[in-house]
């Protein structure tokens, strides 16, 4: 998987690097076989701490593509850097979990079709 990191406001260091590298490390095994030509866009960075967000002045932001599938994309404030990243990650892979298993229902309906029709044309 291609992974680009930004950052905005705010200069990354090495733990939390290697903790966004295990978080992100989880989506390969959900993407299996696609993992490869995926690519993930990873923002984390420090919002202006203003009345607009109030102690929540941390944000994550993640967006999944693959070619042929929807793009998987979010989003979350929060009070460290960490928390923000946990969360976000939580809604990646509720996202991917759910496109996973609408992709094998949809494969496995279509194979019980196909095995139908086959008996019902002997």
């Amino acid at each position: 998987m291609d992974i680009r990191i930004k950052t905005t406001a705010f200069e990354m260091n090495s733990q939390t690097s290697s903790y966004l590298g295990e978080r992100i490390a989880s989506f390969e095994k959900l993407l299996s076989h696609e993992s490869q030509t995926a690519r993930c866009e990873v923002e984390i960075g420090r919002d202006a701490g203003g009345q607009r967000h109030g102690d929540n002045m941390w944000f994550a932001e993640v967006s999944i593509i693959v070619p042929g599938r929807e793009r998987i994309y979010a989003r979350n404030n929060a009070q460290s850097v960490n928390t923000a990243i946990d969360d976000v990650k939580r809604e990646v892979d509720r996202q991917l979990r759910k496109q996973k298993g609408s992709y094998l229902h949809r494969l496995r309906r279509s194979g019980a079709r196909l095995k139908e029709w086959m008996r019902g044309s002997q």
